[in-house]
């Protein structure tokens, strides 16, 4: 028998974060404090399901930073597919995000294999993410801050992270994206730079025009790199550059072993900067958008 319910309870996130990590044991799970504070949203909703009283599969939508859809994922582990596990998740987020009157869904495939579970119900590729990861030596050294910019961590001025928002907001624009994304300024004050010793904004002439965050990462030894941008009449002068070689020489010393990141397969320049830092690549993940209702789902 399967049951799907909403994560009640501390135990029904700590099965969320279990499945999320077996799958996804390179990213981070989250924390049981994280999900009880989104689930105080009334766009999000997580599920746990069960099969014959396991707890085998998750599930999660939210209205997506583009705006115009919602954001769903469904995971079910290996052993318990194929057996209505995934469809029935599938079914109860699709009501959720329906209730809020968008026309189209959007998910993530990390598994090629779980492609054809998409397709099923009319999801369409439409863009990649690909992450590449960069392994640190130790001999990572501090660059030398050009004249005319002044740089200063989020840890020396913790007031720079809201003055880097109107930045932010230009760089989440430009992003290679299908659409233009929108991230609330609540969001960006909770989820950007929270490793704010490593995360830097750089100034010139008391004006902010670049700025870089590290983000703190589950698994031991390892982070994430937030957003990057540059103001767009400084682009191309080697800020983003700069901002990176200092987040990477700031982790370095101070005991991470990898710093990981996502990027739009279309974003050639950020990639291709992250290639010359010595950034390598490891996964991809399938982004997927479906109309509403879904074909097939009754």
């Amino acid at each position: 028998m399967i049951e799907v319910r909403p994560t009640a309870t501390d135990a029904d996130i700590e099965h969320f974060i279990r499945i999320r990590r077996e799958l996804l044991p390179n990213e981070s799970g989250g924390t049981t404090e994280l999900y009880r504070d989104q689930m105080q949203r009334s766009d999000v909703r997580l599920v746990v399901a069960e099969l014959d009283g396991d707890v085998v599969g998750s599930g999660v939508v939210q209205r997506s930073d583009m705006g115009d859809r919602f954001s769903l994922k469904v995971r079910v582990l290996p052993h318990a597919r194929r057996q209505g596990v995934g469809t029935e998740i599938l079914r109860d987020l699709i009501s959720h995000a329906s209730s809020f009157g968008v026309d189209k869904v959007s998910t993530h495939i990390e598994e090629e294999r779980s492609r054809p579970f998409a397709e099923r119900f009319g999801f369409r590729e439409v863009d990649r993410q690909v992450e590449q990861i960069k392994r640190l030596n130790g001999n990572e050294s501090m660059p030398e801050v050009p004249e005319g910019i002044d740089v200063l961590s989020i840890a020396d001025r913790p007031s720079l992270l809201r003055g880097a928002y109107p930045l932010a907001c230009q760089g989440y624009e430009d992003l290679a994206t299908e659409r233009p994304i929108q991230v609330p300024l609540a969001d960006w004050l909770r989820d950007e730079a929270t490793i704010p010793e490593g995360s830097y904004v750089a100034l010139a002439d008391g004006e902010i025009v670049g700025y870089s965050g590290l983000v703190r990462h589950d698994n031991d030894g390892v982070a994430e790199d937030g957003l990057t941008v540059v103001r767009r009449d400084w682009r191309r002068r080697g800020l983003a550059r700069l901002l990176k070689e200092l987040e990477l020489a700031w982790a370095a010393a101070n005991g991470y072993r990898e710093v990981v990141t996502w990027t739009q397969r279309r974003n050639e320049g950020m990639r291709r900067l992250n290639e010359q830092l010595g950034y390598e690549y490891r996964d991809v993940t399938i982004t997927m958008l479906a109309p509403l209702p879904l074909e097939g789902l009754e």
